[in-house]
């Protein structure tokens, strides 16, 4: 059975964007570092957006994801930055109660996310990713099989949280981890029960 895989970063105060949502990537809480980039290339060349990918020639499919799911929030960053679809080369869902269409590529799964997510990890293929953002997280919680925090050296305080919702007990442990030398710390984690 597939995997839903939580691949973000994170803050050592567990927070992965600031309080405005803005696009946090290569923020001066979340630099975006050579090793951390040879690091995503060699192991996650599939959680690049599309135009970073043609930069680099990246053209083979990913070892871990082939479908790709994110909140409303996560999906406008990339809207704002011209890109309708970041992850042409991913099946891609957009989880959302207000958004409408966006186009015949993208699905918007506006009610039953856990339902939904279900059915994804009961289909054949590779894992699912879930990029962002802490709502969403939140309330794929019961469903969520496997954590892979990129933990950067940072503390901002305030902003959005890893998980954005009441209080739910879930259990995971550490299987692995990678120490970058620019200091971010890729952490994962598997669920203990599920």
């Amino acid at each position: 059975m597939r995997k839903l895989v939580y691949y973000v970063a994170v803050t050592l105060d567990g927070f992965i964007a600031s309080p405005d949502s803005s696009d946090p990537s290569d923020s001066e809480f979340f630099p975006i570092t050579e090793d951390l980039i040879k690091f995503i290339v060699e192991h996650y060349p599939e959680t690049l957006p599309a135009p970073a990918r043609a930069a680099m020639g990246i053209t083979a499919p990913g070892e871990h994801f082939d479908t790709v799911l994110e909140g409303r929030n996560s999906y406008e960053i990339g809207v704002v930055a011209g890109l309708r679809d970041a992850y042409p080369h991913l099946r891609h869902l957009v989880f959302s109660k207000s958004l409408g269409s966006v186009g015949d590529d993208i699905e918007v799964v506006t009610d039953h996310g856990l339902q939904r997510v279900r059915e994804l990890k009961a289909e054949q293929g590779k894992d699912l990713w879930l990029v962002g953002g802490g709502t969403l997280a939140h309330s794929l919680l019961p469903e969520i099989d496997r954590l892979v925090l990129k933990l950067n050296p940072s503390i901002i305080g305030a902003g959005i949280p890893l998980f954005n919702g009441p209080f739910a007990f879930h259990e995971f442990r550490p299987t692995h981890e990678v120490r970058l030398d620019a200091g971010v710390r890729v952490l994962t984690y598997d669920r203990i029960n599920h």
